[in-house]
C-alpha cells in the first residue's frame, strides 16, 4: 500500500512538474489553463485492490447467447477470488463495451500494478478458459 502510495505522489509530482513547464513555455493568451490555477483539491482514495481491476465486458455476450455468460463468468470469477481469499487483492467489476467486440468469447482486462500501463485485452471463453484465466490472474498477485 505504501508503495502505491509513493508512487501516486511520484506521478502527481511529475505532472504539476510538466503542467508549470508547459505553462512558461506557453503565452496567457493561447492557453486557457493558465489563467486558472491548477485544482489539487480532489479528494482520493486508496483502494483495497492492490493486485489488480479486473474489468468484464458485460455487451460482449449480448450478441451470442443472451447477457448472461459476461454475468457468469463475472460472479465465477468473484466466487473464486472469495474462496482463495484473494477478493481483497482483486476486485471484477462488470463494464460496458470495451471496443473489442470478439465474434466467441467475453473480453476481460487485468488492470494491475505490474502492468505497467500495458494491459492486455484477453478474449476468454466464459465456461472452457475459467481456469486459465484465473491462473493468469495468480500470475499478477503483488
Amino acid at each position: 500500500m505504501k508503495k502505491l502510495i509513493r508512487r501516486i505522489k511520484t506521478l502527481l509530482r511529475r505532472i504539476l512538474k510538466r503542467f508549470s513547464a508547459n505553462s512558461q513555455q506557453t503565452s496567457p493568451q493561447y492557453s486557457p489553463l493558465s489563467s486558472r490555477p491548477l485544482d489539487t483539491s480532489i479528494p482520493s482514495v486508496s483502494p483495497r485492490w492492490e493486485s489488480g481491476l479486473l474489468l468484464v465486458c458485460s455487451q460482449c455476450a449480448n450478441e451470442q447467447s443472451g447477457s448472461t455468460a459476461s454475468e457468469d463468468l463475472e460472479n465465477w470469477l468473484k466466487s473464486r477470488l472469495k474462496f482463495e481469499g484473494l477478493w481483497g487483492e482483486f476486485r471484477v467489476v462488470s463494464t460496458s463495451c470495451l471496443g473489442v467486440c470478439p465474434r466467441m468469447g467475453v473480453t476481460v482486462v487485468l488492470v494491475s500494478n505490474r502492468s505497467g500501463g500495458n494491459s492486455p485485452c484477453l478474449i476468454v471463453n466464459p465456461q472452457s478458459d475459467r481456469e486459465l484465466l484465473y491462473s493468469y490472474i495468480k500470475q499478477n498477485q503483488g
